[in-house]
């Protein structure tokens, strides 16, 4: 039986920066925000942390420091995935040393492969790590979708254990192809609800940097048989999510932690920050909710 890495809400953590590099207070407080506010697991430079701005030192300390400030209070799980076979596996030895529980890996993207090729560049991450690997499939940003049948191949490894699924089209295929025991992760904030219902474990999140305990509710209300308070709570984040999505994500919700004080600095080049029209749906939004 696979291991459950987190069930749950699993904020996918921004990164603050300073002009010369992570700002690791502000990443301390982030994180002791998160686990006050029920937070799952922690999930450290993935793309909302911006880790394909990051240099591998500064990628690697933001995982360490994760894994320390954490202390084994709730799961880290260290985004190491890059269109490069090699430079994944060397993330993600680093990571399993560093003390990080499981890593999220994602597809190949721009030199993209085939659905052989995805395969082989698993399941040789696999072969390299230890630790738990989490599959993270993300169509409209890598240009690349992993298929069920490719998923069914790479489920049989016994350390790939799951994925972050944002295409809702195909969950209901990969439940059944992979069985009860490879865990789904929504990767979609407006689609946690739905993707329990078919037997999803968790979400792993954007709005939980800004709302954490209600993202944690929507799952924890599902998982104690409140269908109808999970869904009640999906609906009155979707305004939300809408703001928080209206450009290239994390753009708006640095914007909106910004907003509310936070204090997180701005994105990299080459994202920029919110323009005026995002700025007011976040304002309108943030009041709403």
């Amino acid at each position: 039986m696979k291991k459950l890495i987190f069930k749950g809400s699993a904020v996918a953590i921004i990164t603050p920066f300073k002009e010369n590099g992570t700002d690791f207070d502000k990443l301390r407080e982030l994180i002791e925000f998160q686990i006050a506010n029920k937070t799952n697991a922690i999930v450290i430079c993935g793309t909302t942390g911006e880790s394909s701005t990051m240099p591998d030192d500064e990628h690697k300390a933001a995982i360490k420091f994760a894994v320390d400030i954490t202390a084994g209070r709730i799961p880290v799980i260290a985004g190491t995935g890059v269109n490069d076979t090699r430079h994944a596996i060397d993330l993600s030895r680093y990571a399993e040393s560093a003390g990080a529980d499981a890593i999220l890996t994602v597809t190949p993207y721009y030199n993209k492969t085939t659905q052989k090729g995805l395969i082989s560049h698993f399941s040789e991450i696999a072969k390299n790590v230890s630790i738990p690997i989490i599959l993270y499939n993300v169509p409209s940003r890598t240009g690349m979708n992993i298929e069920p049948s490719t998923l069914k191949e790479l489920a049989k490894l016994e350390n790939i254990v799951g994925i972050k699924e944002c295409n809702f089209n195909q969950v209901g295929d990969v439940i059944n192809t992979c069985g009860p025991d490879f865990a789904i992760y929504s990767g979609e904030d407006g689609l946690v609800t739905p993707l329990l219902s078919m037997g999803g474990k968790g979400v792993i999140s954007v709005m939980a940097n800004i709302i954490p305990e209600v993202t944690h509710d929507i799952c924890e209300k599902f998982f104690q048989n409140d269908v109808e308070g999970s869904r009640n709570l999906q609906l009155k984040t979707l305004p939300l999510i809408k703001a928080l999505f209206a450009e290239v994500s994390p753009i708006p919700i640095k914007a909106a932690m910004n907003m509310r004080g936070m204090n997180v600095g701005e994105c990299r080049l080459p994202l920029v920050g919110a323009s005026e029209a995002t700025i007011e749906k976040l304002k309108e939004a943030l009041k709403e909710f």
